[in-house]
């Protein structure tokens, strides 16, 4: 499949070969939509809890008699009818998380980079290396190669002095290569890759996403 290759100050590109593992009709589809639910459900903390009539403090006592006020029965002030009463059936601390099969991630895992790589949604770049190693800098090679929307940069590794500089953009998100996930490929508007990364992306999906 061909990729997009940029020069190092994105100024220039032409067009290189690389064989990501290709897929014909739904293969992988249904996949990638589960681990994107996993990765999203691993993410929800589940620390949301309320309380219910016999946990709100007081209402121990009857506000008034049953009969003879005029008023409508009550036998407690913490009722869920009452403002600073209990709830009902609200929500307790959960967990939400989702276990995938390994083999379904390796799935989706590859099928994410082939629909982004067939859409032209991944662009390579030659490496990332500039100088001076400044966040304007980076600014203006990344806005060369995507103008808009959020980009999610993938490198293996990056350099410290690049990740410092890259980090205060805020439509930028870094990634490594390595722990680049079917989330990180399905989210993001543009993805930019360094070829050292793309070449170790297609080596794990070619080995079952490992």
């Amino acid at each position: 499949m061909k990729f997009k290759v940029y020069s190092p100050d994105g100024a220039q590109s032409h067009e290189a070969d690389f064989s990501i593992p290709a897929f014909e009709g739904e293969k992988g589809v249904q996949a990638v939509k589960e681990v994107v639910v996993a990765h999203q459900a691993n993410a929800r903390l589940g620390t949301h809890s309320t309380k219910k009539r016999g946990e709100v403090r007081g209402g121990g006592r009857k506000p008034w008699r049953q009969k003879g006020t005029g008023r409508a029965r009550a036998g407690s002030i913490r009722s869920p009818l009452w403002g600073g009463g209990g709830v009902v059936f609200g929500p307790k601390p959960r967990d939400y998380s989702k276990k995938i099969n390994a083999k379904v991630k390796a799935l989706a895992f590859s099928r994410a980079l082939f629909d982004r790589a067939t859409a032209g949604d991944i662009d390579v770049i030659e490496k990332f290396e500039v100088s001076p190693v400044k966040t304007k800098v980076i600014d203006q090679i990344l806005t060369r190669i995507a103008p808009k929307g959020k980009v999610l940069i993938v490198d293996d590794p990056f350099a410290p002095e690049m990740r410092r500089a890259a980090r205060n953009l805020g439509r930028i998100t870094l990634q490594e290569a390595v722990k680049l996930n079917t989330l990180d490929l399905c989210q993001y508007r543009k993805i930019v890759m360094s070829t050292k990364a793309l070449e170790k992306i297609i080596a794990r999906a070619t080995n079952g996403g490992n």
